[in-house]
C-alpha cells in the first residue's frame, strides 16, 4: 500500500506587506530558493523573483502534465513529448486569483483528436492540483502536434 508523500514549502518574510520581502524555497527537494515580494506579485513580474500563482503555475503544469500522460499511456497511445503552461491571473480588485488557463501543446501517435480533447479535459479535472484549486476556473487548450 502506496504511503501518503508530503513535501515542503517554506518561506521566511521580513517587513511588512508593501516594503518586505522574502524567500520561497523548495525545501524537500532543495533545488532552490526564490527572492520573492509585493512588487512581483502585483505590480510587475520581474526577472530574478516569483510570486505564489508563478509556483501554482508550475506544480499545476506539472500535475497535469503527468496525468495526462498517464491517461495516453493507458489508452495505449503514450505521448511523445507533452509541454505545458499554466497562466495565473492575479487581480487584487478582484480578491487575488482569479483564473488560471492551461495550455498544452503534444506529440501522440495514433490518436484521435476527439480522444486527445477528451483525455486531455478529463486530466484536467482529476489531477490533484486541479482539485487542490477547485474554488479557481481552470480554463484548457490543449493542441495535438
Amino acid at each position: 500500500m502506496p504511503r501518503p508523500i508530503t513535501s515542503t514549502g517554506k518561506v521566511v518574510w521580513n517587513g511588512d506587506l508593501m516594503s518586505g520581502s522574502g524567500t520561497a524555497s523548495l525545501e524537500t527537494s532543495q533545488l532552490g530558493s526564490f527572492p520573492t515580494h509585493w512588487k512581483a506579485r502585483a505590480e510587475e513580474s520581474e526577472r530574478g523573483t516569483t510570486s505564489p500563482e508563478e509556483l501554482i503555475g508550475a506544480a499545476l503544469a506539472t500535475c497535469f502534465s503527468m496525468q495526462f500522460s498517464n491517461m495516453l499511456a493507458e489508452n495505449d497511445t503514450p505521448p511523445t513529448t507533452i509541454e505545458t503552461t499554466a497562466d495565473v491571473t492575479f487581480n487584487i480588485e478582484e480578491g487575488g486569483i482569479t483564473g488560471i488557463e492551461l495550455v498544452t501543446n503534444a506529440t501522440i501517435e495514433g490518436i484521435e483528436e476527439a480522444d486527445f480533447q477528451r483525455l486531455a479535459a478529463e486530466a484536467k479535472e482529476t489531477c490533484p492540483v486541479s482539485k487542490a484549486l477547485q474554488g479557481v476556473d481552470i480554463t484548457l487548450n490543449a493542441t495535438l502536434a
